[in-house]
Protein backbone atom coordinates (compact mmCIF):
# COMPACT_ATOMS: atom_id res chain seq x y z
CA UNK A 1 0.00 0.00 0.00
CA UNK A 2 1.33 3.41 -0.86
CA UNK A 3 2.01 5.89 1.93
CA UNK A 4 -0.52 8.30 0.43
CA UNK A 5 -3.32 5.78 0.96
CA UNK A 6 -2.27 5.17 4.56
CA UNK A 7 -2.22 8.93 5.09
CA UNK A 8 -5.74 9.20 3.66
CA UNK A 9 -7.05 6.54 6.04
CA UNK A 10 -5.34 8.26 8.98
CA UNK A 11 -6.94 11.53 7.94
CA UNK A 12 -10.37 9.91 7.80
CA UNK A 13 -10.07 8.53 11.31
CA UNK A 14 -8.55 11.78 12.59
CA UNK A 15 -11.43 13.81 11.20
CA UNK A 16 -13.90 11.46 12.86
CA UNK A 17 -12.29 11.54 16.28
CA UNK A 18 -11.64 15.26 16.51
CA UNK A 19 -13.97 16.98 14.05
CA UNK A 20 -17.29 15.39 15.05
CA UNK A 21 -17.34 16.47 18.72
CA UNK A 22 -15.84 19.85 17.86
CA UNK A 23 -18.44 20.62 15.20
CA UNK A 24 -21.26 19.52 17.50
CA UNK A 25 -20.25 21.96 20.22
CA UNK A 26 -19.42 24.83 17.86
CA UNK A 27 -22.32 24.56 15.41
CA UNK A 28 -25.99 24.06 16.34
CA UNK A 29 -28.36 22.60 17.01
CA UNK A 30 -28.15 20.98 20.42
CA UNK A 31 -30.18 17.79 20.87
CA UNK A 32 -33.26 17.71 23.10
CA UNK A 33 -34.26 14.86 25.43
CA UNK A 34 -36.17 12.91 22.75
CA UNK A 35 -33.31 13.20 20.27
CA UNK A 36 -30.77 12.09 22.88
CA UNK A 37 -32.91 9.07 23.77
CA UNK A 38 -33.18 8.21 20.08
CA UNK A 39 -29.44 8.66 19.66
CA UNK A 40 -28.81 6.19 22.47
CA UNK A 41 -30.92 3.61 20.64
CA UNK A 42 -29.04 4.26 17.40
CA UNK A 43 -25.65 4.00 19.11
CA UNK A 44 -26.70 0.70 20.72
CA UNK A 45 -27.60 -0.77 17.32
CA UNK A 46 -24.37 0.60 15.86
CA UNK A 47 -22.28 -0.85 18.68
CA UNK A 48 -23.85 -4.29 18.35
CA UNK A 49 -23.25 -4.21 14.61
CA UNK A 50 -19.60 -3.21 15.06
CA UNK A 51 -19.04 -6.02 17.57
CA UNK A 52 -20.67 -8.55 15.24
CA UNK A 53 -18.63 -7.39 12.24
CA UNK A 54 -15.37 -7.79 14.13
CA UNK A 55 -16.10 -11.14 15.75
CA UNK A 56 -17.72 -12.70 12.67
CA UNK A 57 -15.08 -11.26 10.38
CA UNK A 58 -12.17 -12.59 12.39
CA UNK A 59 -13.65 -16.03 13.03
CA UNK A 60 -14.71 -16.57 9.41
CA UNK A 61 -11.72 -14.73 7.87
CA UNK A 62 -14.29 -12.87 5.77
CA UNK A 63 -14.07 -9.11 6.32
CA UNK A 64 -17.08 -8.23 4.19
CA UNK A 65 -19.44 -8.41 7.18
CA UNK A 66 -19.76 -4.61 7.21
CA UNK A 67 -20.17 -4.58 3.43
CA UNK A 68 -23.28 -6.74 3.87
CA UNK A 69 -24.74 -4.33 6.42
CA UNK A 70 -23.71 -1.13 4.62
CA UNK A 71 -26.95 -1.02 2.61
CA UNK A 72 -29.19 -2.26 5.45
CA UNK A 73 -28.30 -0.20 8.52
CA UNK A 74 -29.10 3.31 7.14
CA UNK A 75 -32.78 2.54 6.57
CA UNK A 76 -32.97 0.89 10.01
CA UNK A 77 -31.62 4.10 11.55
CA UNK A 78 -33.89 6.32 9.43
CA UNK A 79 -37.01 4.37 10.39
CA UNK A 80 -36.07 4.43 14.08
CA UNK A 81 -35.75 8.20 13.83
CA UNK A 82 -39.00 8.51 11.87
CA UNK A 83 -40.96 6.47 14.45
CA UNK A 84 -39.43 8.29 17.42
CA UNK A 85 -40.10 11.58 15.63
CA UNK A 86 -43.83 10.87 15.33
CA UNK A 87 -43.73 9.84 11.66
CA UNK A 88 -43.55 13.43 10.46
CA UNK A 89 -43.79 13.70 6.65
CA UNK A 90 -40.21 14.86 6.17
CA UNK A 91 -38.79 12.03 8.25
CA UNK A 92 -40.95 9.46 6.46
CA UNK A 93 -39.84 10.75 3.05
CA UNK A 94 -36.19 10.48 4.10
CA UNK A 95 -36.77 6.94 5.37
CA UNK A 96 -38.64 5.86 2.22
CA UNK A 97 -35.93 7.12 -0.15
CA UNK A 98 -33.26 5.63 2.11
CA UNK A 99 -35.10 2.30 2.00
CA UNK A 100 -35.27 2.34 -1.80
CA UNK A 101 -31.54 3.06 -1.86
CA UNK A 102 -30.89 0.21 0.59
CA UNK A 103 -33.04 -2.41 -1.15
CA UNK A 104 -31.47 -1.63 -4.50
CA UNK A 105 -27.89 -1.73 -3.18
CA UNK A 106 -28.53 -4.89 -1.16
CA UNK A 107 -29.89 -6.60 -4.28
CA UNK A 108 -26.87 -5.47 -6.28
CA UNK A 109 -24.50 -6.87 -3.64
CA UNK A 110 -26.51 -10.10 -3.41
CA UNK A 111 -26.03 -10.71 -7.15
CA UNK A 112 -22.31 -10.96 -6.47
CA UNK A 113 -22.87 -13.81 -4.03
CA UNK A 114 -22.23 -11.74 -0.93
CA UNK A 115 -25.04 -13.26 1.13
CA UNK A 116 -25.40 -16.85 2.23
CA UNK A 117 -27.57 -19.00 4.50
CA UNK A 118 -24.44 -19.15 6.60
CA UNK A 119 -24.68 -15.41 7.20
CA UNK A 120 -21.00 -15.05 8.13
CA UNK A 121 -19.85 -16.47 4.79
CA UNK A 122 -20.44 -15.36 1.19
CA UNK A 123 -18.28 -13.62 -1.40
CA UNK A 124 -15.70 -11.33 0.17
CA UNK A 125 -14.78 -8.00 -1.42
CA UNK A 126 -11.54 -8.60 -3.33
CA UNK A 127 -10.02 -5.42 -1.90
CA UNK A 128 -10.02 -6.83 1.64
CA UNK A 129 -8.31 -9.99 0.36
CA UNK A 130 -5.54 -7.99 -1.31
CA UNK A 131 -5.22 -5.58 1.59
CA UNK A 132 -4.76 -8.39 4.12
CA UNK A 133 -1.85 -9.71 2.10
CA UNK A 134 0.09 -6.43 2.21
CA UNK A 135 3.25 -6.44 4.29
CA UNK A 136 1.98 -3.42 6.24
CA UNK A 137 -0.58 -5.74 7.85
CA UNK A 138 1.79 -8.55 8.75
CA UNK A 139 1.82 -10.22 11.23
CA UNK A 140 -1.86 -11.01 11.68
CA UNK A 141 -2.41 -8.89 14.81
CA UNK A 142 -1.83 -5.72 12.77
CA UNK A 143 -4.72 -6.65 10.51
CA UNK A 144 -6.90 -7.39 13.54
CA UNK A 145 -6.30 -3.86 14.84
CA UNK A 146 -7.19 -2.43 11.43
CA UNK A 147 -10.28 -4.61 11.27
CA UNK A 148 -11.41 -3.58 14.75
CA UNK A 149 -10.94 0.17 14.47
CA UNK A 150 -11.44 0.90 10.76
CA UNK A 151 -13.61 -1.80 9.21
CA UNK A 152 -15.82 -2.56 12.20
CA UNK A 153 -15.98 0.55 14.41
CA UNK A 154 -15.24 3.36 11.97
CA UNK A 155 -17.39 2.21 9.08
CA UNK A 156 -20.33 1.41 11.35
CA UNK A 157 -20.01 4.84 12.92
CA UNK A 158 -19.82 6.49 9.51
CA UNK A 159 -23.03 4.84 8.36
CA UNK A 160 -24.76 6.11 11.49
CA UNK A 161 -23.40 9.63 10.92
CA UNK A 162 -24.86 9.80 7.40
CA UNK A 163 -28.37 9.56 8.89
CA UNK A 164 -27.86 12.36 11.43
CA UNK A 165 -29.64 14.96 9.23
CA UNK A 166 -32.84 13.07 10.07
CA UNK A 167 -31.94 13.12 13.77
CA UNK A 168 -31.46 16.90 13.87
CA UNK A 169 -34.72 17.36 11.91
CA UNK A 170 -36.73 15.23 14.37
CA UNK A 171 -38.24 18.06 16.42
CA UNK A 172 -38.69 20.49 13.52
CA UNK A 173 -42.21 21.84 13.01
CA UNK A 174 -41.34 23.39 9.64
CA UNK A 175 -43.80 22.41 6.92
CA UNK A 176 -42.62 20.73 3.74
CA UNK A 177 -41.23 23.38 1.41
CA UNK A 178 -39.32 23.92 -1.82
CA UNK A 179 -36.01 22.93 -0.20
CA UNK A 180 -37.54 19.53 0.56
CA UNK A 181 -38.37 19.23 -3.13
CA UNK A 182 -34.73 19.99 -3.98
CA UNK A 183 -33.59 17.37 -1.46
CA UNK A 184 -36.01 14.77 -2.85
CA UNK A 185 -34.84 15.40 -6.42
CA UNK A 186 -31.17 15.19 -5.46
CA UNK A 187 -31.46 12.15 -3.18
CA UNK A 188 -33.82 10.18 -5.44
CA UNK A 189 -31.92 11.23 -8.56
CA UNK A 190 -28.66 10.08 -7.03
CA UNK A 191 -30.18 6.69 -6.21
CA UNK A 192 -31.31 6.34 -9.84
CA UNK A 193 -27.89 7.44 -11.12
CA UNK A 194 -26.10 4.91 -8.91
CA UNK A 195 -28.52 2.21 -10.02
CA UNK A 196 -27.80 2.85 -13.70
CA UNK A 197 -24.04 2.88 -13.07
CA UNK A 198 -24.11 -0.38 -11.11
CA UNK A 199 -26.26 -2.12 -13.73
CA UNK A 200 -23.92 -1.02 -16.51
CA UNK A 201 -20.94 -2.31 -14.53
CA UNK A 202 -22.67 -5.60 -13.76
CA UNK A 203 -23.56 -6.16 -17.41
CA UNK A 204 -20.03 -5.33 -18.55
CA UNK A 205 -18.24 -7.54 -16.01
CA UNK A 206 -20.68 -10.43 -16.46
CA UNK A 207 -20.17 -10.42 -20.22
CA UNK A 208 -16.39 -10.08 -19.88
CA UNK A 209 -16.06 -13.05 -17.53
CA UNK A 210 -18.43 -15.11 -19.65
CA UNK A 211 -16.20 -14.57 -22.66
CA UNK A 212 -13.07 -15.32 -20.63
CA UNK A 213 -14.76 -18.47 -19.38
CA UNK A 214 -15.01 -19.66 -22.96
CA UNK A 215 -11.24 -19.92 -23.06
CA UNK A 216 -10.48 -16.61 -24.76
CA UNK A 217 -7.65 -14.34 -23.66
CA UNK A 218 -8.40 -10.74 -22.67
CA UNK A 219 -6.75 -9.28 -25.76
CA UNK A 220 -8.84 -11.59 -27.95
CA UNK A 221 -12.13 -10.26 -26.64
CA UNK A 222 -14.18 -7.79 -28.71
CA UNK A 223 -14.21 -4.11 -27.79
CA UNK A 224 -14.82 -2.85 -25.11
CA UNK A 225 -14.23 -6.04 -23.11
CA UNK A 226 -10.64 -6.37 -24.32
CA UNK A 227 -9.65 -3.41 -22.15
CA UNK A 228 -10.61 -5.27 -18.98
CA UNK A 229 -12.36 -2.28 -17.39
CA UNK A 230 -15.64 -0.60 -18.27
CA UNK A 231 -15.52 2.42 -20.59
CA UNK A 232 -19.16 2.41 -21.72
CA UNK A 233 -22.29 4.26 -20.64
CA UNK A 234 -21.75 6.47 -17.60
CA UNK A 235 -18.32 4.91 -17.20
CA UNK A 236 -17.26 6.56 -20.44
CA UNK A 237 -17.44 10.00 -18.85
CA UNK A 238 -16.76 9.16 -15.19
CA UNK A 239 -14.37 6.67 -13.60
CA UNK A 240 -16.65 6.11 -10.60
CA UNK A 241 -20.24 7.11 -11.41
CA UNK A 242 -21.55 4.68 -8.78
CA UNK A 243 -19.48 6.42 -6.10
CA UNK A 244 -20.79 9.79 -7.25
CA UNK A 245 -24.34 8.52 -6.85
CA UNK A 246 -23.59 7.13 -3.40
CA UNK A 247 -22.05 10.34 -2.11
CA UNK A 248 -24.72 12.55 -3.62
CA UNK A 249 -27.46 10.44 -1.99
CA UNK A 250 -26.28 11.42 1.47
CA UNK A 251 -25.60 15.03 0.49
CA UNK A 252 -29.27 15.10 -0.53
CA UNK A 253 -30.15 13.66 2.87
CA UNK A 254 -28.30 16.55 4.51
CA UNK A 255 -30.31 19.09 2.50
CA UNK A 256 -33.43 17.83 4.28
CA UNK A 257 -31.99 19.24 7.52
CA UNK A 258 -31.76 22.64 5.83
CA UNK A 259 -35.39 22.33 4.74
CA UNK A 260 -36.28 21.60 8.37
CA UNK A 261 -34.96 25.03 9.31
CA UNK A 262 -31.87 23.78 11.12
CA UNK A 263 -29.60 26.08 9.14
CA UNK A 264 -27.53 25.90 5.97
CA UNK A 265 -24.52 24.76 8.00
CA UNK A 266 -25.12 22.37 10.88
CA UNK A 267 -23.12 19.55 12.43
CA UNK A 268 -25.12 16.77 10.76
CA UNK A 269 -23.14 17.43 7.56
CA UNK A 270 -20.19 15.52 9.04
CA UNK A 271 -21.49 12.13 7.84
CA UNK A 272 -21.72 13.16 4.19
CA UNK A 273 -18.34 14.89 4.41
CA UNK A 274 -16.56 11.87 5.89
CA UNK A 275 -18.24 9.60 3.35
CA UNK A 276 -16.75 11.71 0.56
CA UNK A 277 -13.31 11.46 2.18
CA UNK A 278 -13.70 7.69 2.56
CA UNK A 279 -14.59 7.26 -1.11
CA UNK A 280 -11.53 9.23 -2.14
CA UNK A 281 -9.41 6.65 -0.35
CA UNK A 282 -11.48 3.71 -1.61
CA UNK A 283 -11.41 4.86 -5.23
CA UNK A 284 -7.67 5.52 -5.03
CA UNK A 285 -7.03 1.99 -3.77
CA UNK A 286 -9.32 0.50 -6.42
CA UNK A 287 -7.54 2.39 -9.17
CA UNK A 288 -4.15 1.19 -7.97
CA UNK A 289 -5.40 -2.39 -8.28
CA UNK A 290 -7.05 -1.84 -11.68
CA UNK A 291 -4.03 0.04 -13.02
CA UNK A 292 -1.72 -2.81 -12.05
CA UNK A 293 -3.88 -5.27 -14.02
CA UNK A 294 -4.74 -3.26 -17.13
CA UNK A 295 -2.08 -1.01 -18.77
CA UNK A 296 -4.64 1.08 -20.68
CA UNK A 297 -6.19 2.25 -17.43
CA UNK A 298 -3.49 4.91 -17.09
CA UNK A 299 -4.71 6.66 -20.25
CA UNK A 300 -8.33 6.27 -19.17
CA UNK A 301 -7.43 7.87 -15.85
CA UNK A 302 -5.79 10.83 -17.60
CA UNK A 303 -8.80 11.41 -19.85
CA UNK A 304 -11.84 10.76 -17.63
CA UNK A 305 -12.63 12.56 -14.38
CA UNK A 306 -12.87 10.63 -11.13
CA UNK A 307 -16.51 11.45 -10.32
CA UNK A 308 -18.25 14.19 -12.25
CA UNK A 309 -19.08 13.51 -15.92
CA UNK A 310 -16.60 15.17 -18.25
CA UNK A 311 -14.68 14.32 -21.38
CA UNK A 312 -15.58 11.07 -23.10
CA UNK A 313 -13.01 8.33 -23.22
CA UNK A 314 -11.92 7.46 -26.77
CA UNK A 315 -10.69 3.97 -27.49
Amino acid sequence: MKKALLATMATIIGLSIFACPLVYFLVGPALDAVQIATLKTLVTVCGCSALYCFVAGELSKNNSQMDKLWSILPEVYLWIIAVQGGMKPRLVIMAVIGTVWGIRLTYNFAKKGAYSIKFWSGEEDYRWVLLRQRKEFQPRWKWMIFDFFFISIYQNTLILLTTFPALVAMNSEAALNWIDVVAIVIMAGAVLYETIADEQQWKFQSTKYKLLGEGKKLEELPYPYNKGFNTTGLWKVSRHPNYLGEQTTWVGCYIFSIAAGIGVFNWSFIGALLLIVLFIGSSTMGEQITGSKYPEYAEYKKTVSRYFPGRKYKK
